[in-house]
């Protein structure tokens, strides 16, 4: 007879998405990729304004996809910032191809940084990893990190480079104290003074995936270590 099946493995729950632009056909757009994905990832909200993703269901929404031109007064770094200051894991998502402003745009607490250009593919895998808190790099953005000599880089210890880097590759803070030899407290505990100096810096890191994205922007990692 053959041997009863055991329980299969839970499915990963498809992340929601709350989309801010306001351009309608932009809305429209985003919206057929998302449902065009495998699985399908659900807009749970729409608009011009960034309020649709401060009440309603856009407030419940994983991911929140942030075109950062939303006046002709320059880049919506307020309205980035409110959300970030609301724990929302954002994607600033805009026709502006600029170095400086992706870079700033992470200061502010930006999950990261798409084109416009950068197509439904970057969007889709974006969206995805920033509801798992995962580190996402597009093209564009890898090349605002390569290009970036702003003062402002923390001071880190070497001990503290190397429990940093570590976790970039484990899944656990228990699997790098297994792998260098320390107390699950003290790899935490160095992860804490980093954030502390980024923090101090003015470039706080709250998330595992915005820490990633300061050692790319310092030049503590590289893309193809990750």
């Amino acid at each position: 007879m053959p041997e009863p099946e055991g329980p299969h493995p839970a499915t990963p729950t498809a992340p929601t998405v709350a989309l801010v632009d306001d351009h309608p056909a932009v809305l429209a757009g985003l919206a057929a990729w998302y449902a065009a994905a495998e699985p399908p990832i659900e807009v749970v909200a729409s608009g011009a304004d960034p309020a649709v993703v401060l009440d309603g269901p856009g407030s419940r929404a994983d991911v929140v996809v942030l075109d950062l031109q939303l006046s002709r007064t320059g880049p919506s770094y307020d309205a980035l910032r409110q959300l970030a200051e609301d724990g929302r894991a954002v994607i600033v998502y805009t026709m502006l191809d600029s170095a400086d402003v992706a870079l700033t745009s992470l200061d502010l607490g930006a999950y990261t940084y798409l084109t416009k250009a950068e197509g439904d593919r970057h969007l889709v895998a974006a969206t995805r990893a920033a509801a798992q808190n995962l580190p996402y790099t597009p093209p564009a953005l890898a090349g605002a990190f390569g290009s970036d000599t702003r003062p402002g880089r923390p001071e880190l210890a070497p001990r503290e480079v190397d429990v940093l880097l570590e976790w970039f590759q484990c899944e656990s803070k228990r699997m790098v104290a297994q792998s260098l030899g320390l107390s699950v407290h003290t790899v935490a505990t160095y992860l804490d003074r980093v954030r502390i100096k980024y923090a101090n810096a003015g470039r706080p890191a709250h998330t595992k995936a915005l820490l990633v994205a300061r050692a790319l922007q310092d030049g503590l990692v590289a893309l193809e270590e990750l």
